[in-house]
């Protein structure tokens, strides 16, 4: 059996790369690119940086700052009408994954029109598509280094996933010095996001051993480093660490496959405006819990290279321990139930059928090592209110 294996053409790792951009721009004789970016990185003045060296290398860049938290429908249609009016050949998405998310999002749209709807899950999405240049600024999403985009409807706040290689972006520029101002929720959140990535890249029905070794690195080294960054931001060292790790994350669960987790997080984003990395660490130790009898020896394989087990450890006993260990995670950097970030009970539990729906209908939980029923996610839903 063989595996579909996809990554960027071309990536710039390390500290200062992103002044690397006009260069990476022009090699792919690319010049007229639209820069996606939010009102952060603009107050920041790194996206006028950007602008200032995407001139010096000869392009004509076009800035577009409207991207939004959880990009929606209706937040594309400012960016399709900038992508026509600049005849912009690529996109630059500059900043978290709601950035980069947008930015792929225009890539298609840009080229094939019509509706996000029309490019949501199970349909394969292969282009074409305008080539995408990823410019993460945090340590978690790992975007820059897949084949999919998350978009809510407007229409209905269901939050589609959009898979296929035209979402794959054609560069990524990974600096972590842009990661050294994320403040400790947001580090903690995209961290945690990244270490579900791996483990659940790890775990999943279509894993391989490409995405094996990465997924393993990065969990071994968020283990060892997440703490660090949440506590200190300024440490240079573990932030770069963190950086490298989330990107390969990114890669192993794109060659694979994310799984229970993202199926049932992305509904709570969507109808409670939860951020993505926050939604998925109030279920990830539930979650695991619940899959984790159905696929002891990879999640045993997980807590070794986690560190909270030995090679001693029978698998059992390894798997309980990473059940625990990331109860203990989310505890140390401050996770919230719903019920502490302010959800209502009566609204959640209302919703809870819908949003079951919705992750089953997603496809990630078909890739959870133990599939679940519609009962099931129910249960887990109310488990995790707090």
């Amino acid at each position: 059996m063989t595996a579909p294996i996809a990554l960027p053409r071309i990536m710039r790792i390390g500290g200062g790369a992103v002044r690397d951009i006009g260069d990476v721009v022009s090699s792919l004789g690319l010049s007229r690119p639209l820069v996606v970016t939010d009102s952060f990185q603009v107050g920041t003045g790194a996206a006028q940086k950007m602008l200032d060296d995407l001139e010096a290398a000869g392009a004509t860049p076009r800035l577009f700052a409207d991207a939004v938290p959880d990009p929606t429908t209706d937040s594309l249609d400012a960016g399709v009408s900038a992508l026509t009016e600049h005849d912009a050949d690529s996109v630059i998405g500059f900043g978290g994954g709601s950035p980069m998310d947008t930015a792929k999002a225009l890539g298609i749209l840009g080229r094939q029109g019509g509706r996000m709807r029309d490019y949501k899950a199970p349909r394969n999405n292969v282009g074409p598509a305008l080539p995408i240049i990823a410019v993460p600024t945090t340590a978690g999403s790992g975007s820059e280094a897949t084949q999919f985009t998350v978009i809510t409807d407007s229409a209905n706040d269901e939050k589609m996933l959009c898979p296929g290689l035209a979402f794959l972006p054609v560069a990524a520029v990974i600096d972590y010095e842009l990661t050294l101002s994320m403040p400790p929720r947001l580090t903690a959140d995209t961290g945690v996001d990244a270490l579900t990535h791996a483990i659940e890249a790890y775990v999943s029905r279509k894993a391989n051993p490409f995405s094996d070794s990465l997924a393993l690195i990065a969990i071994g080294t968020i283990g060892k480093v997440l703490r660090r960054v949440y506590t200190d931001g300024t440490d240079a060292e573990a932030r770069e660490q963190m950086m490298l790790a989330a990107t390969q994350a990114g890669i192993a669960f794109s060659n694979s496959s994310v799984a229970l987790v993202h199926g049932m997080s992305r509904p709570i984003g969507a109808h409670f405006h939860v951020a993505h990395g926050l939604s998925n660490a109030m279920l990830f130790p539930a979650v695991t819990a619940f899959s984790v009898g159905a696929a002891e020896a990879r999640y045993a394989d997980c807590a070794r290279a986690l560190g909270v087990a030995t090679l001693t450890d029978d698998d059992t006993t390894a798997a309980n321990n990473l059940v625990e260990a990331l109860r203990e995670l989310c505890r140390d950097v401050q996770v919230p139930t719903p019920k502490v970030y302010g959800i209502g009970k009566a609204e959640w539990d209302e919703l809870i059928p819908l949003m079951a729906e919705q992750a089953l209908a997603s496809g990630s939980p078909n890739n959870n090592p133990l599939i679940p029923t519609d009962a099931e996610i129910r249960d887990l839903y109310a488990q995790v209110y707090g």
